[in-house]
């Protein structure tokens, strides 16, 4: 078992950062929440935490290696998840991806080196395998990017394992799937269908209707994060986080009407397609891996995962604008 005392997380601020950085207090941990830096020192979901008081929140930015540093000074763990994460932007902006992505990653990966932190947890993406070419998608997987995001991310994960093999740093990729719950941005398609249903849309628009997804609730992303940091055997390798299931964009958005019982129409809106050699068709995980080599068990199937979402959803939709598409 992994002998954390403090616990840095980059991204606290966002979707699955926020939720991890809550976890890590639920464990008992000190924990520094990174937060990038802005004029209005908005802390993003953190700001309704009820933990919040319980961690030091430090605002900076992952591109910038001396607050970075500074964040990581007398921590055991980081958990890197500070990143650009919208799949349409990257084609509006690859070089962003390029300066947040890789070379945040960067500063992590040295930062760490030179403080010798014992545990370094870096966030990937099962997009770095693009269309499935066998399923479910193993560790072992090719890579392959479809999109500047996915090829950023790759950089990431290919430095991060260069820097434990090349310095002995005890590096860990943790690779989610795609993963849902509160506080995810309307960039994703459940909170995308369920806001503009909640809203009362009679036709439901989406991107491409055919791919299919493997959909973690977010609070069993944010255990396997835990699991993986806790288990040395993991260091210097990738280790996957889904559920081992797929269901198709359109029939998940035909699941969440029911569960809101609402009779609806779902359709494509071209400008929710991605470009036709950059979608991902089909991402399926085998999470063989983290089931035998951790204690991680999931605690949510989609149907209940979706309930929460829904709940939570409902009592924020005033956070959302459900007649644009978010970019």
């Amino acid at each position: 078992m992994m002998a954390t005392q403090k616990v840095l997380v980059t991204g606290a601020a966002g979707f699955i950062g926020s939720h991890l950085a809550e976890a890590c207090v639920e464990r008992g941990y000190r924990v520094t929440a990174f937060v990038h830096y802005n004029s209005a020192n908005s802390w993003g979901w953190l700001e309704g935490s009820p933990l919040k008081s319980e961690m030091e929140i430090v605002a900076g930015d992952v591109r910038d290696y001396d607050s970075v540093s500074a964040a990581l000074h007398g921590a055991d763990t980081v958990f890197h998840l500070a990143a650009l994460i919208g799949i349409p932007y990257s084609y509006a902006s690859p070089l962003a991806y390029v300066r947040t992505n890789v070379e945040g990653t960067y500063n992590i990966l040295q930062a760490a080196r030179m403080l010798e932190t014992a545990n370094v947890v870096v966030t990937s993406t099962s997009e770095v395998y693009g269309t499935a070419q066998s399923v479910p998608i193993s560790e072992t997987h090719p890579l392959s990017a479809q999109s500047p995001y996915a090829a950023t991310k790759i950089g990431a994960d290919q430095l991060a394992l260069s820097y434990a093999r090349s310095y002995g740093l005890p590096v860990k990729i943790a690779r989610p799937f795609n993963t849902y719950g509160p506080r995810q941005s309307a960039r994703a398609v459940i909170p995308t269908v369920i806001t503009q249903i909640l809203s009362g849309a009679e036709r439901v628009q989406l991107g491409n209707l055919q791919p299919t997804r493997d959909l973690t609730f977010v609070a069993d992303t944010a255990a396997g994060f835990l699991a993986i940091a806790a288990s040395a055997s993991l260091n210097g390798e990738v280790t996957h986080i889904g559920m081992s299931a797929e269901i198709s964009v359109g029939d998940l958005a035909r699941l969440i009407a029911q569960l809101l019982e609402a009779d609806v129409e779902v359709e494509e809106d071209d400008r929710r397609v991605r470009p036709p050699a950059s979608e991902v068709e089909r991402l399926v995980c085998d999470n063989r891996k983290i089931l035998e080599r951790t204690s991680w068990r999931p605690e949510f199937d989609l149907a209940s995962g979706l309930a929460r979402t829904i709940d939570w959803l409902r009592s924020n939709l005033d956070r959302y604008k459900p007649h644009l598409y978010n970019v």
